[in-house]
């Protein structure tokens, strides 16, 4: 294994060890009394952010490779199934490791942030969509960006100038992205109550929106639409609106994201959460180690 990763690994549990001790209400219900895992909980959640980092979208060959090279990291490695099992009943407590790991990191803070959207695809084939467990959740929408149709879910990011995500949601593809972009600027206590400026693509437009934003002290800075006059700061926009573009692709070209492999909500909620803490994490020791802060490269083989 590459020394990078294991510094990143071992920084990694050990942090996110300390984390849970502290507030062990965060983890999933155990009982009391009974069977014992092999593996912890911080260990499990580490090889999950292992595998996203190293680009393994099978959990069976990921599982492998950890029996063949990394046995002496994690002596107790489960099988596929309850490998899968623990990973989903995690997914809450990867969200919050999300948020801490962030606050933990020298960036969470900055004041200028960018949002947008970016199609999950769950199916192609419209056998798959009837009989899909995802029906009802997922749905087809359009990728302006790609101009197709699609069969899926939308994710929904707020991320600082550097990619660190502060907040993420994940919704059916034809949700309104103003909706969502207002509730996570509310909602997600990073953002809530601090004035901002906000950049965003021309889906982030109307009068009540920006009325919205404004009585929050947050700016937005976006392109002007069809018909529109020049807006105030333009000249800013289209480098610093690369940025977004740049997080997209290291979550689906480095990150898998759109090869999740998720077939039910627990599946995808699970499997979406863990790509997003690879790149938290990867920034997180970044931020510490004075690197490029959303480079992968020192992690990825």
């Amino acid at each position: 294994m590459d020394s990078d990763l294991e510094t990143l690994a071992t920084a990694l549990y050990v942090t996110c060890d300390d984390l849970l001790k502290t507030h062990p209400e965060h983890l999933p219900a155990r009982p009391q009394v009974g069977f014992v895992p092999g593996i912890t909980d911080a260990e499990l959640i580490t090889l999950s952010v292992m595998q996203a980092l190293l680009g393994y979208t099978s959990e069976t060959r990921w599982l492998r490779r950890v029996h063949k090279d990394f046995r002496g990291m994690f002596p107790h490695v489960p099988k596929q199934s309850g490998y899968n099992k623990r990973l989903r009943k995690l997914a809450h407590t990867m969200a919050w490791l999300i948020a801490e790991l962030g606050r933990l990191t020298s960036i969470a803070t900055d004041d200028v942030v960018v949002v947008d959207s970016t199609p999950v695809e769950c199916a192609r084939s419209r056998e798959t969509v009837k009989r899909s467990q995802l029906a009802g959740w997922a749905e087809y929408g359009y990728c302006a960006s790609h101009s197709r149709y699609f069969w899926g879910l939308r994710l929904h990011l707020v991320c600082t100038l550097h990619g660190l995500p502060l907040g993420w949601a994940l919704t059916g593809a034809k949700a309104d992205e103003r909706h969502v972009a207002t509730t996570l600027l509310a909602q997600v206590p990073s953002l809530a109550g601090r004035p901002l400026t906000l950049i965003g693509d021309k889906n982030y437009y109307g009068h009540d929106f920006e009325a919205e934003l404004a009585a929050a002290n947050i700016h937005l800075l976006r392109p002007a639409r069809h018909g529109e006059p020049e807006r105030p700061g333009s000249r800013f926009f289209k480098p610093l609106r690369q940025t977004i573009e740049s997080i997209n692709q290291t979550l689906k070209g480095q990150l898998d994201l759109e090869r999740h492999g998720g077939r039910t909500i627990a599946g995808v909620c699970a499997r979406i959460t863990q790509r997003i803490l690879a790149l938290t994490a990867a920034i997180w020791h970044n931020d510490h180690a004075g690197r490029t802060r959303r480079s992968l490269t020192d992690y990825d083989h």
